[in-house]
């Protein structure tokens, strides 16, 4: 990250004062520069590299080159930043750029890439079917399956997942045409882990004949994120047959950004939505929490769907606009 020239000076002159000692360097500006303790500071290496060019021209300053700036954005980057993206999916924009030793900054402005290309692509008339699983558990709780589920009262508070609290997990698509679901992932009447072949089955038997339900299904989208059992060689086989030249998926046509709840509708609506309407009816069984569940997704309205994904396509602007963070600000109004 780039330090100021006051943040250069102070670390210099705290490394003298404190015998050359790198860890007291880096506590002495953390209190100087009041930090908190998840905060960076400047690190050994860079610590060094100042000292030496103070030593070599006089200046803890990095020399600037002469001329126009070099981008960084060249396609050779954006394609790596797309496979350190499509290996570890899970891993914040930070933990890339680091890996692949280029700034926070830029992996963000190639990530928002992905909400432009979206915009671009995707024909005014094409209609986007976001699709997700979640956890609903009869203790009153929802958690995605593969980060947590944000709080409606509180968005920065996570709900915590009972140890042994019995749950169905529910797969939905929404669009502004309708919600395909629910449908819940089990075996026997128990609820069973999401795999490749379980998601197979269900975009088989259970989506492919809801979505031909639909009038100018030549026109649907698929999102998806980026959970393995979604993007196996198998499940991609089924939906590339399903939506030829027209998946919002991780390797697909149009990368979906990883580690993005904020411009998910199924995230940032349909659970919280659920949620708050479910739990009304208190239910004490797994059957009356999947009776509670199919009740509420089918008295959804159609005018609130198309709110929800016109709240979408804002939500990929406000991303471009904002160089790829976060929307931790934006919260979905009915």
């Amino acid at each position: 990250m780039p330090w100021s020239g006051e943040q250069r000076g102070f670390v210099i002159e705290a490394f003298f004062k404190n015998a050359e000692c790198v860890i007291a360097t880096q506590r002495a500006f953390r209190t100087r520069f009041s930090l908190n303790p998840n905060e960076s500071v400047p690190d050994r290496k860079t610590i060094l590299n100042w000292l030496q060019n103070l030593r070599a021209t006089g200046s803890a300053m990095s020399k600037k080159p002469v001329g126009r700036p070099k981008s960084v954005r060249t396609p050779e980057n954006i394609a790596a930043v797309r496979t350190s993206i499509e290996q570890s999916p899970s891993r914040s924009a930070r933990k890339h750029a680091s890996a692949l030793g280029i700034s926070d900054r830029t992996v963000r402005r190639i990530l928002h890439y992905y909400c432009n290309a979206i915009l671009t692509v995707v024909p005014p008339n094409g209609i986007v079917w976001s699709s997700d699983e979640a956890h609903f558990h009869i203790s009153g709780t929802v958690n995605k399956q593969n980060f947590c589920y944000w709080a409606a009262e509180n968005p920065l508070k996570i709900h915590q997942r009972p140890l042994h609290s019995p749950k169905v997990t529910v797969w939905c698509a929404l669009s502004s045409v309708g919600i395909v679901g629910p449908y819940f992932f089990e075996e026997g009447g128990v609820t069973v882990t999401v795999t490749s072949n379980r998601y197979c089955e269900m975009l088989e038997n259970f989506l492919r004949p809801k979505i031909k339900e639909y009038e100018n299904n030549d026109v649907f989208w698929f999102q998806q994120d980026g959970a393995t059992a979604h993007t196996a060689r198998c499940s991609r086989a089924v939906l590339q047959k399903m939506f030829p030249g027209r998946l919002i998926s991780l390797r697909e046509n149009i990368t979906w950004p990883p580690r993005s709840s904020d411009l998910n509708p199924c995230d940032y609506f349909l659970w919280r939505y659920l949620k708050a309407e479910v739990f009304k009816h208190r239910p004490r069984t797994i059957e009356e929490l999947k009776e509670a569940i199919r009740q509420e997704i089918s008295a959804i309205p159609l005018d609130m769907l198309a709110k929800v994904m016109e709240n979408f396509r804002e939500r990929l602007h406000m991303c471009v606009a904002r160089q790829g963070n976060h929307l931790d600000d934006i919260t979905f109004k009915k």
